[in-house]
Parts: structure tokens; C-alpha cells; sequence
């Protein structure tokens, strides 16, 4: 504790206060909690758990990472990419395509939609300024 302390820049009564507390809590029993980092697991550590939690119901997937110290979200996350892993290069192809596909389509509508308000912006200056003009001519108050 007194190396710890001095490298942290922790008084060392702090941090026994802190472990009393803490084994009072725990009833003697010192049990760290596991890092639970993303990158600090290796993708074969990854895929093992999520063989580990194939079959599991949802409460026993949450009971599991609460002892290894993974959220239920990154298990979740962590069989996404080993299924993605998994796929054929003609199966990321279609899907790409698919992608691609659905984007144009997308890109057209939007296009055609922005022509249409174009348009109609258009038309609106078009009218206010002939009113403007038909205003001048008769010499009315644009405010009547």
C-alpha cells in the first residue's frame, strides 16, 4: 500500500480507511473487480465468451458478466462482429450491394425533392417580385 500510495500521490491512512471500508462491506473477503476494457480482451477471448453465452437466457447472460466483468452490450457487440466475421466475400458483396442500391434510391428522392422546393422557392420570388413591380407601376403602399 505504501508503494501504491506513493506512486498514486494517495496518503497512505487514506487508502487503509479505504480498504477497512471496503473489507467491512465484504464481509473480510477481497474480491477486485476484473478489467473490464474492451481492448484489453483478445478476440480469442472474445469469441469464447460469446460461445460461453450462446444459450444462455438473458438473466443468466447478465449474471455471467457480472463475473467477468463485461457488460451484457459488449457480448452482444463481440457475437455481431464474430457473425460478421464469418460471412463469404459473396455475402458482404450482396449486402454491399443491397447497401449501395438502397443508397441511390435514397439519393434520388431526396434529389427530387429538392427540385420540387427548388421549383416552388422559384415560383414564390418570381411572384413577389412582379407584385412588387405591379405595386411601383400603380404606385400603391406594399403595406395596404
Amino acid at each position: 500500500l505504501r508503494q501504491f500510495a506513493k506512486e498514486e500521490g494517495i496518503g497512505v491512512s487514506t487508502l487503509y480507511d479505504w480498504k477497512s471500508k471496503y473489507l467491512a462491506q465484504s464481509d473480510g473477503e477481497i474480491v477486485l473487480p476484473k478489467n473490464s476494457s474492451k481492448c484489453s480482451w483478445s478476440s480469442e477471448q472474445k469469441f469464447a465468451v460469446v460461445l460461453e453465452t450462446a444459450a444462455l437466457s438473458e438473466a443468466e447472460l447478465n449474471e455471467y458478466c457480472r463475473k467477468k466483468g463485461v457488460y451484457p452490450e459488449q457480448v452482444k457487440e463481440w457475437k455481431t462482429a464474430c457473425i460478421s466475421g464469418n460471412q463469404t466475400s459473396a455475402q458482404v458483396k450482396q449486402l454491399q450491394t443491397a447497401e449501395r442500391k438502397a443508397d441511390k434510391k435514397r439519393i434520388r428522392q431526396l434529389e427530387k425533392e429538392l427540385r420540387r422546393k427548388e421549383a416552388a422557392l422559384a415560383e414564390t420570388a418570381a411572384l413577389l417580385v412582379l407584385r412588387k413591380k405591379l405595386n411601383a407601376y400603380w404606385g400603391e403602399d406594399e403595406d395596404n
